[in-house]
């Protein structure tokens, strides 16, 4: 699952893509999030398949656990 997102600064101004196309993660995720399934993602892009969406969100989590995260207080 390694090989199926890159970083290439040549695509996308380098964000992780889908190997192969110039499907990001973020939209992935972003398209996820606002309800899509997985169904509606390969049907709108037909070079996705299940193994890469999930790529994506392995992918994404992985990012997350080795980024530090800090809260920003909001103001009034």
């Amino acid at each position: 699952m390694k090989n199926m997102i890159v970083c290439d600064l040549d695509i996308m101004m380098g964000k992780p893509v889908i190997t192969g196309t110039r499907i990001t993660v973020e939209l992935i995720l972003e398209k996820l999030a606002d309800g899509e399934s997985y169904d509606d993602l390969i049907t709108a892009h037909p070079q996705l398949t299940r193994k890469s969406i999930a790529a994506a969100l392995k992918f994404a989590s992985e990012s997350l656990r080795v980024d530090t995260i800090y809260p920003i207080k909001k103001t009034a």
